[in-house]
Formats: structure tokens, sequence, C-alpha cells
């Protein structure tokens, strides 16, 4: 759990000589919060003062006070700080208590934020990046971005300055495609040579579907400030400028993840912050959409079109994890004839289809990256890099999925990035 949001500042006004129980008072007003597990707190020693007995005192050598005011301040989410001052409260027998709301921008600690955020998104961009221009014609655009790895394709002037963007979002609603590119680029060459065909007869080029103005980051800003960004708009990628405003680079999701280290996790003998989001049981998503085996194929495209998800886990009789289907594999693993009707299914543009009788046995990718709730999140981003998958499945003792994990969720998570409520 991370801090952010409306908040509370507790600040107490006590003397440096003010004792509890024969020890520093400050001292103990720390460790009792510490041990109650607030977010923390500090103690400010004040160069003079004066309070309710009208005595100034101050640091100067020439007056040097053994009683120097002190402030304890704290900062916390609202219950907390009401534990807070029902705890110290008690202990202030001579000085001042204030309480304040605040707003919580951002609370986050290393050990929460392994990203190294003073890199230049210079040295993370991906520098070859594939281009069009306004004019391209739709069809053309599709051809590069058909069976390619980033799903986007940034529209440059003559001067390769960023004009605009094309995504898979912006084929759909505006360039006539009519499913996703991942299920595009599984369709057999019939199918998807009458869809480009159709494309062609429509004459859209680059400029008529694009997202303008694009959102850009520069070369030299630091990734912090990219990431950022990119966590804020929910983006999945940014174009990176150099100093001249012509496009240099893309910076991705990927690259990003590519930048953390299990190394970073941090070391056994140092203990979390309290509230420290680290294992992906801190930040996992507890909806798990789910098949059994022997689920129908019209089923488990229904559930498909009716869930934001394009995906489903499979598991067995004992409810273990066992597989995974996502609505391109549906569309390559079914005959060339059901095909039309499957997906009138999955784009909802039909109720009901008479689909073949198979089951998610026979449609699934077998196996599934999972692990423990207790999974470092730096350790998931590698397993997931390594082994090219988007989503971490969390999984019980018995390897029953209890939620899962997107990349960017663990993008928000190495960001240091407030994380949504779980429900």
């Amino acid at each position: 759990m991370r801090i952010n949001g409306p908040g509370k500042r507790l600040t107490i006004y006590i003397g440096e000589s003010d004792r509890w129980q024969g020890r520093p008072l400050y001292m103990v007003m720390l460790e009792s919060l510490k041990r109650e597990g607030l977010s923390g707190g500090t103690v400010t020693r004040a160069v003079a003062g004066f309070g309710a007995h009208a005595r100034i005192h101050s640091s100067a050598v020439e007056v040097l006070s053994m009683d120097l005011p002190l402030v304890v301040e704290v900062i916390d989410q609202p219950e907390q700080i009401d534990r807070a001052l029902a705890l110290i409260g008690p202990m202030v027998r001579e000085g001042l208590i204030t309480l304040e709301d605040v707003q919580i921008v951002k609370y986050t600690h290393r050990y929460l934020q392994p990203l190294p955020g003073d890199r230049p998104v210079r040295d993370v961009m991906t520098r070859d990046v594939v281009t069009v221009g306004p004019d391209t014609p739709l069809p053309q655009v599709m051809d590069l971005l058909i069976g390619k790895l980033y799903k986007a394709v940034p529209v440059v002037d003559n001067n390769r300055r960023v004009v605009g963007l094309i995504t898979d979002g912006d084929l759909l609603a505006h360039g006539g495609l009519k499913q996703r590119l991942s299920v595009t680029e599984r369709l057999d060459r019939e199918t998807l040579g009458a869809q480009l065909d159709e494309m062609r007869r429509a004459g859209k080029t680059a400029q008529d579907v694009m997202t303008a103005p694009v959102v850009t980051t520069s070369a030299e800003a630091s990734l912090a400030h990219a990431v950022s960004l990119m966590v804020e708009r929910d983006f999945k990628r940014l174009p990176v400028l150099d100093a001249q405003g012509r496009l240099a680079g893309m910076l991705s999701r990927v690259d990003v993840l590519r930048t953390v280290e299990p190394a970073q996790v941090r070391a056994p003998h140092e203990a979390p912050p309290p509230g420290a989001a680290q294992t992906v049981g801190d930040v996992m998503q507890p909806e798990v959409p789910t098949v059994p085996v022997d689920a129908e194929l019209a089923d488990i495209a229904d559930q498909m079109a009716r869930a934001a998800l394009k995906r489903v886990i499979v598991v067995d009789a004992a409810g273990k994890a066992v597989g995974s289907i996502n609505d391109g594999d549906l569309v390559a693993r079914v005959r060339p004839e059901a095909r039309p009707g499957l997906l009138r299914l999955l784009t909802r543009r039909t109720q009901r289809e008479s689909l073949p009788a198979v089951t998610a046995a026979d449609l699934m990718t077998p196996g599934v990256l999972s692990g423990p709730a207790s999974t470092p999140i730096p350790v998931a981003v590698q397993q997931m890099l390594a082994e090219k998958r988007k989503r971490f499945v969390v999984v019980d003792a018995a390897r029953r999925p209890i939620g899962i994990v997107d990349r960017q969720l663990l993008l928000q998570a190495v960001a240091g990035a407030a994380q949504p409520p779980k429900e």
C-alpha cells in the first residue's frame, strides 16, 4: 500500500529537555510511532523560540540554551494520524499540538522504487523505429504493424518531426479494422487479404486515423519523469525527441522494465518500510478470468467478448492453472470456415453463434508464468521479460490463481506510483 491522496499533518511543539519516563520525549515519540506502523516522523531542532513561559531560548553561543524548541511532524492517512494522536498526545504535558489537512502527492522509498530514475531516456529507449508519413496508405501501415512486437507507429513529416501516432485503438476506431491487431495477424491469408482490400477501397491514409497532437518526451529527460508521464496518462509508449525536436526513438513499457534488476530487491537484514509494496501480492488484481479445461469454444469467446481482458486462464478440475487462451489463439486454432462466426462473437456483433465443438484443452497454450504472492516485483519483471509474457499469474500453494499482474501494474510499481485499491 502506498500513501497518496488526502492526508493529515500532526505537528507537536515541545522542548529539548522534556522527558518521558526518564528518556528524551522526542525519541520516545518516534519509537512509539514506528512501532505503530506510521509512515514516518521528523524532529526539527529550532534555532530560537519562546513558549508559554515567554522565555527566549537560543542556540547562539553567547546565550547557549539547553532547552531549545523541538518540532515533531508526522504526515499520514487520516486514520493513522488519529491513532498517532491518541498514542503520543497524552505524552505532551507542556507544548502545542496542531492538526492540518494535506494532500499527499507522493510517498515512496528506495525499496518501493527499483527504477533507476536518474538515467536519461536516451540510454533506455529503442532507437530503431519504423515510421510512416501522413500520406501513407492505411493498408501499408497495417503491413508494417502486423507481426511486429510494437502495435504502434509514429507519423512523421519530411523533417522527422512527429505529427501523429497510430495505435491499435486508432485502427479500430477510425481505420476500419474489425478486430484487434493481435487477432488480425492470426487470420488466414484470404480473410486478411479481404480486409486489406476493403481498406484500400476506403482510400484512407495515416493522417485520417492518427492521434494528434502527440505527447512526447525528450531524449535528455530523466527516466523518472518519462515514466511518471506514462503512468499518469496510462500510455504504453512515448515518442522520444532529440534536441532539434526530431524523432530519436520510442520509449515503451518493455524498455522501462528492462532496467529493473532482481538484485535491487532489499537486503534480507533491512526491514521494509510500513506498507511497502514489494511483492506481486501487493499489487495484483484479484479478479482472474478462468475457464475449466472442458469449456466450449462458444462460452470462451462469449466471456472474452464481454470482458476488457481478452485472455482467460485455463484451470483443471482442482482449480490449478494449466494454460491460457487469448482471442488470437481462438482465431488461429479453429477451422477457417468457423472464423467468420467467431469474429462476429468476439466483436459482439452477434449474441450467439454455432461454433465447432472444441474445448479449452484443445485451444489453450499449455503452461502459464506464475508464482506465489511473495514473489518480489523485480523478479516477476525479469521472468516476464525473459519469457516474453505480458502477464504474471499469482497462485496459492495449490497453484490456483488468486491474482494477476500485467506490465502496466508493474510499471506503476517500479515507478513508485500509487496502486489502485483492491476490491
